[in-house]
């Protein structure tokens, strides 16, 4: 019965396979083996008396206010246009060069990720809004494909994103966690703003990679990234309601305002995101979109996201203590002291399941289950918490573009015309993921860069 919180594991997972929604599957799995094991003599039912004081604390959390607000930002913004505007502006400057509506979608998909940090929500405004004008002037169907599932997964890992607000709640405590248990009793902390800083130069280059592989592409296949006719160009201005600096400075302001007062230190990132909520609502004023339909709208999804979300901890809370009463944090601290290669080893295992959970399993299921129990282990093994949080972002981002599971290209599937092939978006996206594959060499070999901001801003 040593195996049990790996039985627990596999459970859960099958569970999910089957298609129980995530936070009750947990909950309940971990509550079904947790009554087996104390019928069986092998769970001590004292662990189950630590679940008040665990949903107390989760509720209880100011850092986790942050959620709500950065999902109301983000749903705002979509409501308010500005990723149109923003589109239109960047084909203006961008339209008269060969792969400039691929260029002008790299870099809109990183102002939304950086405004919204919602991935599905990217993804799919940008497949509405950019996919059939650039199948209408002729770009390939691989590459238009490609190049939105990529930019809309930015999400992920381009700050403020809540992907890394929940994973760095969750590498916080599993960096005290491991430094308890190695005895330190008065234990360093990681933030939220230390993750955002981290992933500020592995997102620049991913954007760059992109931006770099639309000019290959126009200097070695020109007719799949063709550039936009005069008339297409005019038609931009004839529908236009305000100017390229007009469309342009206002995110931008939004993104400074809030991304920067956390990395320098002027507010918390629930403060901030309050800021953020704010601003886009300012922004939906301005373009005209403040409605009370759509504001009606806004708060009901994210009612709805940050329901999902605070019900997936909890599930994953009794979760993680039920495994912990199987003793799994020693079983699996046990097999990673017997591999060959140390850390090297485990980084690796840990990644590879990581990528493969990602097929089955969202970002918040990952980060509020598997992050926990794989975490204090390879802390306490010396890896850099920030590092290994930038390094399951961007893992994880790859994991949602490969096909044939990937989130992103589900997303994609279900707003892309008829005319586009499920292999060709399966296709277009390879050369995206090789370059993320790149990214996460670049960063185990060079782990500075994803730490030297960090370490500048915060010495």
């Amino acid at each position: 019965m040593e195996y049990m919180a790996l039985y627990l594991f596999i459970a859960v997972c099958l569970v999910l396979l089957i298609g129980f929604p995530v936070a009750f599957s947990l909950a309940g799995t971990a509550l079904a083996f947790a009554g087996i094991g104390m019928i069986l003599g092998h769970f001590d039912a004292s662990f189950l008396h630590a679940i008040p004081n665990r949903l107390f604390g989760i509720v209880s959390n100011s850092i986790l206010m942050a959620v709500p607000l950065f999902i109301f930002m983000g749903v705002m913004l979509e409501k308010s246009k500005v990723a149109e505007n923003l589109l239109d502006a960047m084909a203006l400057v961008m339209g008269k060069t060969k792969a400039g509506m691929g260029i002008a979608v790299t870099l809109v998909g990183m102002l939304l990720a950086a405004s919204t940090g919602i991935v599905g929500a990217t993804v799919v405004t940008m497949g509405l809004l950019a996919l059939p004008t650039m199948l209408k002037r002729g770009y390939s169907a691989q590459y238009s494909s490609g190049i939105i599932a990529a930019t809309g997964s930015l999400g992920q890992i381009i700050p403020p994103s809540i992907a890394l607000v929940l994973l760095g709640d969750v590498l916080s405590s599993s960096y005290q966690q491991a430094q308890l248990n190695m005895g330190i009793f008065s234990p360093e902390t990681i933030s939220i703003a230390d993750l955002f800083a981290g992933a500020v130069i592995p997102g620049f280059i991913l954007v760059l990679l992109y931006i770099i592989y639309s000019i290959v592409l126009a200097i070695f296949k020109p007719e799949q990234v063709p550039c936009l006719l005069d008339e297409d160009i005019e038609y931009i201005k004839s529908r236009k309601s305000v100017g390229v600096f007009a469309a342009l400075v206002p995110p931008l302001l939004l993104i400074f305002c809030v991304l920067g007062s956390i990395l320098f230190g002027i507010a918390t990132p629930t403060e901030a995101a309050g800021v953020g909520a704010f601003g886009s609502s300012l922004l939906a004023l301005w373009q005209k979109q403040f409605t009370l339909v759509n504001l009606q709208d806004v708060m009901r999804q994210t009612l709805k996201i940050t329901a999902m979300v605070f019900m997936i901890l909890i599930g994953a809370s009794l979760f993680s203590l039920v495994f912990r009463g199987f003793g799994g944090e020693e079983l699996i601290a046990g097999f990673f002291e017997q591999l060959p290669g140390g850390k090297v080893s485990a980084i690796l295992i840990v990644m590879l399941v990581m990528f493969l959970l990602g097929f089955i399993l969202d970002f918040i299921e990952i980060t509020f289950v598997v992050v926990p129990i794989v975490a204090p282990i390879l802390l306490m093994m010396g890896v850099d918490p920030v590092w290994l949080g930038i390094m399951i972002a961007v893992n994880l981002q790859t994991s949602f573009l490969t096909p044939p599971f990937g989130f992103a290209l589900f997303y994609l599937r279900g707003v892309a015309p008829k005319s586009i092939l499920t292999s060709d978006i399966y296709k277009g996206v390879i050369p995206f993921i090789i370059m993320q594959l790149f990214l996460l060499i670049l960063m185990a070999v060079y782990p500075k860069v994803v730490t030297w901001l960090p370490d500048l801003l915060y010495p």
